[in-house]
């Protein structure tokens, strides 16, 4: 498919602006160049910095009701544009047209809850006088907002993950400066444009692409930034946190996320959840099915049925309505996933289909008899892969899903309500989703995980507490009149 190049521009305080050096954006499918985007230089950032928080101190007050109109009028303008973010996102990532379809439907609630929840960032009164000698006393908290908020996404969710960030901190009265991915910019543009035309105050809104080395250190480390929050690998987000320094640190960084498959689960529905799970978006999805474990009485039923579901996938064409299945980011990408299988069926594991690279595509494939010293076992793949292992019970199940550094969801099928609650109390994830795979969320609800999958939540609501802070207020009231 041949498509025009464009020289984009990106929103500079309320700016489009060129630069001096440009990235170029390809489609993965073919490496086709689609687009030219700004490579900003450090001093362009700084000046993103400072006029967002110029803005924030000149606005201090901005109405609620303000707030909620340029956020409904975002959503709106979404909405109206639908299929050309859709193209966007497909065109530039990984995902097919029908995905990329519903990431737009969600990013349109992401930012409509978002002004939904603008109405609700409230506080609550204090009884002063359960203390003895405070019986004049009167107060109450209220939530105000912390200033520049930094932001940083990922590439495979190149919308809706920018509208997690915007949205809550339009909402809660932030400004906010995002450094999208470098090689999927062009929907975080296009979202930038959707908040430049619902009248958002200058400044408070700046899309900055350019290097994480040159651009990304700098929207760390500024003092002017009160919170960075970032959504992205381990290892940059351990990076992040040393940098940032004595701000607030918001990340969510992915997960190998486990599902168990009890002896009285439903086989044909634990299966169709888990494919789909396991190879929506080429696998390159921070709550997709890595790790399947099975009771062993079902098994040899449940493999042979997830097996046969994934031959009937269809791998090619991101832009064909039929197809499910795309390809990686970038060809390094579908190499990597390629070695880190071949390290695996080196130390013992079974290919039972797939494990073949065509340039960026990599074919969905499952693995058994995985050795637990596989990088594969251990790590996010963050690929089309899937490991699937037979267990004696759900305690095995358990303590084989906690064995990671990760734990952000993980899914459980079972008829019995008393192993579904077993699972919910010992299984360590920040969300546990009970008869279907761990590949489900809302943009409404708490989204985060624990040990090596992050730090703090995500969703609306989660994120506007995290980008405000409580103000206690006490009177000490004069009773003598």
């Amino acid at each position: 498919m041949r498509t025009k190049v464009k020289t984009k521009k990106m929103l500079l305080a309320g700016k489009w602006v060129h630069s001096s050096k440009w990235i170029d954006v390809v489609n993965p499918q073919d490496n086709s160049l689609i687009a030219k985007v700004p490579s900003a230089s450090r001093g362009e950032m700084l000046l993103a910095i400072e006029k967002a928080d110029e803005a924030f101190k000149k606005t201090r007050t901005w109405p609620t009701h303000e707030r909620i109109q340029v956020l409904n009028k975002a959503a709106d303008y979404i909405a109206e544009n639908a299929e050309v973010f859709a193209k966007t996102i497909s065109l530039e990532g990984s995902k097919t047209i029908t995905e990329a379809r519903g990431e737009v439907k969600r990013a349109i609630q992401t930012i409509k809850i978002s002004a939904e929840e603008a109405r609700r960032v409230n506080g609550e009164t204090i009884n002063f006088d359960q203390r003895e000698g405070s019986e004049n006393r009167l107060g109450y908290y209220y939530r105000f907002p912390i200033g520049v908020i930094g932001a940083i996404t990922p590439f495979n969710d190149p919308l809706n993950l920018v509208a997690h960030k915007i949205g809550p901190a339009i909402a809660s009265g932030n400004a906010v400066v995002v450094k999208p991915a470098s090689v999927t910019p062009l929907s975080a543009l296009l979202l930038a444009k959707a908040f430049d035309k619902s009248g958002l105050p200058k400044g408070f809104l700046s899309v900055i692409t350019g290097s994480g080395g040159e651009v990304g250190d700098v929207l760390v480390t500024h003092p002017a930034v009160k919170m960075v929050s970032f959504t992205g690998g381990l290892e940059v987000g351990e990076k992040i946190a040393h940098q940032a320094g004595l701000k607030k640190v918001n990340m969510e960084l992915g997960s190998n996320s486990p599902v168990i498959v009890l002896n009285d689960a439903n086989i044909d529905e634990a299966s169709a959840a888990s494919v789909s799970g396991s190879f929506s978006a080429v696998g390159q999805n921070c709550i997709g099915v890595q790790r399947i474990f099975v009771e062993k009485d079902v098994y040899a039923m449940f493999l042979e049925d997830f097996i046969t579901k994934t031959k009937k996938l269809v791998v090619g064409d991101k832009m064909n309505e039929h197809t499910d299945v795309g390809p990686l980011i970038n060809e390094k990408e579908a190499r990597r996933v390629e070695a880190w299988v071949e390290e695996a069926l080196d130390r013992g594991a079974k290919l039972e289909i797939g494990g073949k690279r065509d340039g960026a595509y990599y074919e969905p494939t499952v693995l058994t008899e995985v050795p637990e010293t596989a990088k594969i076992a251990k790590e996010e793949i963050f690929g089309p892969v899937v490991l699937i292992t037979p267990v004696n019970d759900l305690n095995e199940a358990i303590d084989r899903s906690n064995d990671v550094n990760f734990g952000l969801q993980a899914g459980v099928f079972t008829n019995d309500i008393n192993k579904a609650f077993y699972t919910i109390k010992n299984i360590e994830v920040g969300g546990i989703i009970v008869n279907d795979s761990s590949d489900y969320r809302i943009d409404a609800m708490p989204f985060g995980g624990i040990k090596g999958s992050g730090l703090g939540r995500e969703g609306v609501r989660s994120a506007i507490e995290a980008m405000t802070e409580p103000k206690v207020v006490c009177f000490n009231l004069d009773t003598g009149f």
